[in-house]
Parts: structure tokens; C-alpha cells; sequence
């Protein structure tokens, strides 16, 4: 099940749920978490957010994936939590991370 919704003009976010349905709060929390990276660099072309549920894992057991694509890059994070709350925040604050670095680059070349 995948929806896209515009979130403002410049960033289109997309949210992929594998193996679940029905979880329309855990895809608004994941698209309202991917906007906030807008504050960071208002550079990102899309994102992509793919969440998955894996069973041999009891504990940490919800998996999240953030795509952010800027200009000539693309960020990538990838982690596993008890809930996908806790997944998509360890993604965000990851491609937080990368996305600062790659602004501190941009900057540096100028």
C-alpha cells in the first residue's frame, strides 16, 4: 500500500507499508516526522518512507527506511525499534544528521 501526498510544493513524501494496512496514524506521524526535515535544508526534492514488520524478531520487531533525495545525493536510513514510532525517529534524527553534513559541504564550496 503506498500513498504520496504533497506536503508543500517542493517535497513530496511517500509512504510504503509492507506486510500491515490500515495503519493511517503511524503514516501521518512518519510524513509529519519527513517535513520536519524541511526545517533543516529546504533543499529535498522527495522522500520515500517504507515500514515494514518483521517476524523472527520479538523485540525490535518494526522496521522504518527514510529515502530523502536533495540535489546530487541521496540519504539513506535504516533501523529497527519496538514500535514505528521509535523506528522513524531513530531514521529521522540519522538523515538529520546527514542532512546537516551535506548543507555544512554545500556551504564549504562556495
Amino acid at each position: 500500500m503506498t500513498k504520496a501526498v504533497e506536503v508543500n510544493e517542493a517535497v513530496n513524501v511517500q509512504v510504503t507499508l509492507r506486510h500491515t494496512h490500515n495503519h493511517h496514524e503511524i503514516e501521518q506521524y512518519a510524513r509529519d516526522a519527513v517535513q520536519s526535515l524541511d526545517k533543516l535544508f529546504s533543499g529535498i526534492i522527495n522522500s520515500h518512507v517504507i515500514l515494514d514488520h518483521q517476524n523472527n524478531d520479538y523485540e525490535n520487531n518494526k522496521l522504518a527506511e527514510v529515502t530523502v533525495h536533495v540535489p546530487q545525493q541521496v540519504l539513506v536510513a535504516k533501523e529497527a525499534g519496538a514500535t514505528y514510532e521509535q523506528a522513524i525517529d531513530s531514521c529521522v534524527d540519522i538523515v538529520g544528521r546527514q542532512l546537516k553534513k551535506y548543507k555544512e559541504k554545500l556551504q564549504a564550496h562556495k
